[in-house]
């Protein structure tokens, strides 16, 4: 049963379809709108960004004038104590949840992008401490802030070690829950820092402007004064305990694990549907598969592959990077084409060796091979909708939504048993007959090939392939689910807070850090 009233502000550094990047934005519109399905009174506290198009969205100014403190320690005397900013509301009558938008002209307004500038520390330092001011200037009183990644770690960091907050009777009170959606820690390279260089996390954060404010670790300080964390899947937050996986801050991990938690992202599952996506060629279900072949063919035309309909087309859709594990897919990929006899298409932009080499194979290979090397938002629904299989090796991936999409769509998955990837995809046992992907655990070429091996052979059993994809499209990983999740997280930061500030509290509710 959700508490009567509740009532979250959910800080993040973007959200759609306001400022859309990555995954992030996604998350912060559909979870916010499946826990107001649940009766949660959540509101969302995000930059104006100069992208956000200002004849599309309407304004209104609730706070004029909020000064933010720059930080006290080490503030050079020629530097502004504050900085001033507003904070505005999205008007809009079909908006489902409120979302208020700190404005600062330099900061903000006008950065042609929403990250990587060399001052993205201050800006997201602004966003931290100017969430924490908005609480406290009375607007919007939350039970629970849920901030999300490095961008907003010093948010707790204020809200629990600053003078100027730590005793106040209502901000005490807010309980503190931090997302990792990835290990990402900012423009500092943390794990290899120097001894003066190192943060323990403990001291004081300076001011905006000092050379040491981007040294001053915000993920590792969000997690030190959150109440709880979470990542984006159990699997991903037992991985950050592991030093091939923690970023360098394993060791924190583990002295925290007992607050650890994952929840797995979840999926629209109105927008992803293949019974009505318009961008499809042709419209099926799991009780029409047959149509699904309309759709393969359309695909295979698309990237100028052989009509080939009873051939495996296997595709790849995403970041071409390391950690997708493009190395494994390259090493394999001349193997596949000419002794597994399957069709392969790749979709994304990313490292220029990779954008290389795909662009040799497709001309060697051509019929065979189809690219199309570049960010691209259509097309992969069409991936999803025509190949038979999926490609998802990767080194490590916190949440693996692509997986899923790809799932709903009936594509079935290849996997490395790693983060969301595990935890989302069952490996397939022909003497049960259950599960619905392929997975493999050792990062190597030998056992991606035994995957593609394993798939490619159950693919010639088409009775057996379509009742997996079935089993693929019956998963439920809909937000209402995770949102159901979050709201028990919730529940959890809630009572540790309460029991937190109790006379006596026991050593299971007593802060490790303050």
């Amino acid at each position: 049963m959700v508490p009567r009233d509740l009532k979250v502000l959910f800080v993040c550094a973007e959200v759609a379809p306001f400022s859309s990047v990555g995954g992030l934005s996604q998350v912060a519109y559909f979870l916010t709108r499946a826990l107001r399905k649940l009766g949660v009174d959540v509101r969302i506290f995000t930059p104006r960004y100069g992208i956000i198009d200002q004849s599309k969205y309407r304004f209104k100014t609730i706070l004029p004038k909020l000064s933010v403190p720059v930080g006290e320690a080490e503030a050079a005397p020629h530097q502004p104590q504050t900085i001033d900013c507003s904070v505005l509301i999205h008007v809009d009558g079909r908006s489902e949840v409120p979302v208020y938008f700190l404005e600062n002209e330099e900061y903000y307004q006008k950065r042609a992008n929403v990250y990587n500038y060399s001052d993205d520390p201050i800006r997201f330092g602004l966003l931290s401490r100017g969430a924490v001011e908005f609480v406290q200037a009375g607007y919007f009183t939350p039970d629970i802030i849920h901030a999300n990644d490095w961008h907003t770690g010093y948010l707790f960091d204020y809200l629990r070690h600053d003078n100027a907050y730590k005793n106040d009777a209502h901000l005490k009170k807010i309980a503190a829950l931090l997302s990792i959606h990835n290990i990402y820690q900012g423009l500092f390279d943390f794990r290899n820092a120097s001894e003066m260089d190192f943060d323990d996390g403990k001291s004081q954060l300076v001011s905006f402007f000092s050379d040491r404010f981007v040294k001053q670790n915000s993920l590792k300080r969000g997690v030190m004064y959150s109440d709880l964390a979470n990542t984006v899947s159990e699997t991903y937050a037992k991985e950050l305990l592991n030093e091939d996986y923690g970023g360098g801050l394993e060791n924190l991990f583990r002295e925290l694990r007992g607050k650890l938690y994952g929840i797995l992202n979840g999926l629209d599952t109105a927008d992803f549907n293949p019974t009505t996506d318009k961008i499809i060629k042709t419209n099926y279900s799991k009780s029409t598969l047959d149509l699904r072949s309309h759709n393969k063919a359309d695909l295979q035309k698309t990237f100028g592959l052989d009509i080939a309909p009873h051939t495996p087309l296997l595709a790849f859709e995403g970041r071409l990077d390391m950690q997708k594990g493009l190395e494994l897919i390259i090493h394999n990929l001349e193997f596949m084409i000419e002794e597994l006899g399957v069709q392969f298409v790749a979709v994304g932009g990313g490292d220029q060796k990779y954008l290389e080499l795909f662009r040799d194979m497709e001309k060697k290979y051509a019929g065979k091979i189809g690219t199309h090397l570049q960010r691209d938002f259509l097309l992969p629904r069409k991936v999803f909708a025509g190949a038979d299989a999926m490609f998802f090796p990767s080194k490590y991936e916190p949440g693996g939504i692509v997986a899923i999409e790809a799932m709903r769509y009936g594509c079935i998955p290849i996997v490395r048993a790693t983060g969301g990837l595990a935890d989302s995809v069952v490996d397939y046992n022909p003497m049960t007959d259950t599960g619905y992907g392929f997975s493999f655990k050792s990062f190597t070429p030998e056992a991606f090939l035994t995957a593609i091996v394993r798939t490619t052979e159950t693919y010639k059993n088409q009775v057996a392939w379509k009742k997996i994809v079935r089993r693929c499209m019956e998963q439920d990983f809909s937000w209402e689910k995770s949102a159901e999740k979050y709201l028990d997280l919730y529940k959890r930061a809630i009572d540790f807070r309460r029991e937190a500030l109790a006379p006596n509290p026991s050593p299971a509710f007593r802060p490790l850090y303050s």
